[in-house]
């Protein structure tokens, strides 16, 4: 068999919901293998077959293997005589550790070319960067590294149940796009390709802190309209940040944009929404923490309101829910804030 008839390895690099249902996903057309950082979690889903704390209730395929090693999840792609992919199933605020570890690792050894991509959506709280930017700082200079983000409106949990799902692969790299569609696409998951890295990752992030408004308006009780209004001028927010960093106004359009706002400030499964709903029903974000409960946009709500401010972008929608998250505005005081802004046109074209 030729290299190019091989099927692709894949490696996911976390085990959490949405790293176990892509490694679920992946393995009925390439060999798949998961690192899950503790061994009792690569035990459980190499024998059991199953993710019990992540994804309950869920049988994942017995041809999906893990293992609690790094090294081994990494050779497991080095060794590819075909395709090879590296998911990096970790969140923001692992991902620079992560992304260290395996350069580390790769250059300790010979590997074919690899494609990299990431599924986090977020600011890094404490650098400002994209996520793309801390890959790059440290694979962006290993020969044969390509990299890219997997993203779109998604929930893990149903991905893992077989329902159907649209995702976006950008990458500057057409390769790593032709492997992801030869891992992904075609089962139970359509995957379109962008190169776009910078606005597929703008609307990642702040749809989560947008869904949290959401959340807070119906907790509040404030109806289908104010919930509306609140998704299509967070839209517009996300829009003017993407096009201030250089991305596209029509990939905030799409999947990776509208799509994934929308389903992540109206579904049930959005942590987002919840912590939203919990604060509008007059619980403290310690109190909803302290219950186990963690959503990203909590995380990423000031590194974005900062990225905005550095760059001289307007979001108030961002600006609002940061001041009721940390400094002890009231929901209803955060609405009145929002609806007493000037009027303003709602499109270049409009009279003002």
């Amino acid at each position: 068999m030729s290299a190019a008839t091989l099927p692709p390895r894949v490696v996911v690099l976390g085990a959490g919901s949405w790293g176990t249902a892509l490694g679920a996903l992946a393995c009925s057309q390439a060999d798949t293998l998961i690192w899950a950082r503790r061994a009792e979690l690569a035990a459980e889903i190499a024998q059991k077959h199953s993710n019990a704390r992540y994804l309950p209730g869920i049988a994942l395929p017995p041809s999906l293997r893990a293992t609690s090693d790094f090294e081994t999840a990494v050779e497991h792609v080095c060794s590819a005589r075909g395709d090879a992919l590296i998911i990096l199933g970790v969140p923001v605020a692992g991902m620079a550790e992560t992304c260290r570890r395996l350069a580390q690792s790769l250059s300790t050894r010979r590997h074919p070319a690899l494609h990299v991509v990431w599924t986090c959506k977020g600011v890094h709280p404490e650098t400002g960067q994209l996520p793309h930017e801390v890959a790059k700082a440290a694979l962006g200079d290993i020969d044969g590294v390509s990299l890219g983000v997997l993203s779109g409106p998604s929930f893990a949990l149903e991905v893992a149940q077989g329902l159907p799902v649209a995702l976006t692969i950008a990458s500057d790299d057409a390769d790593t796009g032709r492997v992801v569609l030869a891992v992904l696409h075609g089962q139970r998951c359509r995957v379109y390709t962008s190169r776009d890295v910078t606005g597929v990752e703008v609307g990642g992030a702040l749809k989560n802190v947008m869904a949290i408004a959401c959340g807070i308006s119906d907790g509040l009780g404030l109806g289908s309209n104010a919930r509306a209004a609140l998704v299509t001028r967070g839209l517009a927010e996300i829009q003017r940040l993407a096009i201030a960093l250089g991305g596209e106004a029509e990939t905030v359009q799409g999947l990776t944009g509208l799509g994934d706002l929308v389903l992540t400030a109206t579904g049930p499964l959005s942590r987002n929404r919840q912590v939203g709903l919990a604060i509008g029903e007059g619980r403290s974000l310690d109190d909803i923490l302290a219950g186990g409960m963690t959503a990203e946009g909590v995380r990423c709500a000031r590194a974005a309101l900062a990225l905005g401010q550095r760059l001289g972008v307007e979001l108030p929608i961002t600006a609002a829910v940061c001041r009721v998250l940390f400094e002890g505005l009231s929901p209803r005081s955060a609405v009145d804030t929002l609806l007493s802004r000037d009027s303003r046109p709602e499109s270049p074209n409009s009279y003002r």
